[in-house]
């Protein structure tokens, strides 16, 4: 296909729908961003059980991870790190998990985040994440206990950039800490924080950003660095505050 068409594009992915796939990952609740790092004992990858596989192993199974790294922590012990094998299985699997995690009209919330990252629109993008969480269905709300909707916050935002096709970084490891995410897209940098007022004051999250440098490894990449703290209410069930900070290169 690759040299019939002469373009790339998602044919592995595209040669079978996965909603087998999804509906599983959905009734699970599964956190998507650790889909990009996922660790796991070797026996739980030879499982064929439909009915009890584990997540990790239904996704190495079907191709979806693979395997990234192998330890032996201890004689006869193994442990593997899992994660996408290619940006393409990672951009349409979070494609195809964006309407299952409560985004209607996926496609055109993709567009919009496109537009604001490509013109480096930060007011855009900030109405744009707003907007995007306040369509969330209510229902959605009502049927998970607060644990797992707390998760599904992140979940929405990383899929919905890793669905985008751009760099994306979880738990991004600094000499202080790790950053919730990190998104490299159009010669830009974006640094997010997390956080749910409820557990903590407001402001907090941008703070924690600035006060233990995550944004220090990125300030030779000649690049603009913008630092976002995004804080939700889970009364409100909506992002409250989304605080930027932005430092250009020297």
């Amino acid at each position: 296909m690759l040299f019939q068409d002469r373009r790339f594009a998602p044919y592995w992915f595209e040669s079978a729908t996965p909603t087998f796939l999804v509906e599983i990952l959905s009734q699970r609740g599964v956190f998507t961003p650790q889909l990009e790092r996922l660790q796991t004992e070797a026996e739980l990858l030879g499982r064929f059980d439909v009915d009890h596989i584990a997540t990790e192993a239904l996704l190495f199974q079907t191709g979806y991870l693979t395997v990234h790294e192998v330890e032996e922590p201890m004689t006869g012990y193994w442990l593997y790190t899992l994660g996408y094998p290619n940006q393409e299985v990672e951009t349409s699997l979070n494609q195809s998990l964006l309407p299952a995690l409560g985004v209607e009209n996926a496609p055109r919330e993709r567009k919009t985040l496109f537009t604001h990252l490509h013109a480096h629109d930060l007011a855009g993008l900030e109405a744009h994440l707003k907007a995007l969480f306040a369509g969330l269905p209510h229902d959605w709300y009502r049927n998970n206990p607060i644990a797992r909707y707390e998760g599904h916050y992140a979940s929405v935002f990383y899929s919905h950039f890793a669905a985008l096709g751009v760099g994306v970084t979880v738990d991004d490891a600094s000499h202080h800490g790790r950053v919730d995410m990190t998104v490299d897209a159009f010669g830009h940098l974006y640094l997010f924080e997390f956080k749910v007022v409820e557990q903590l004051p407001e402001g907090r999250a941008l703070q924690q950003i600035k006060a233990r440098g995550y944004a220090d490894k990125y300030r030779g990449t000649g690049k603009p660095i913008h630092m976002i703290g995004v804080e939700f209410s889970r009364e409100e069930r909506q992002i409250v505050a989304l605080d930027i900070e932005t430092e250009s290169p020297l």
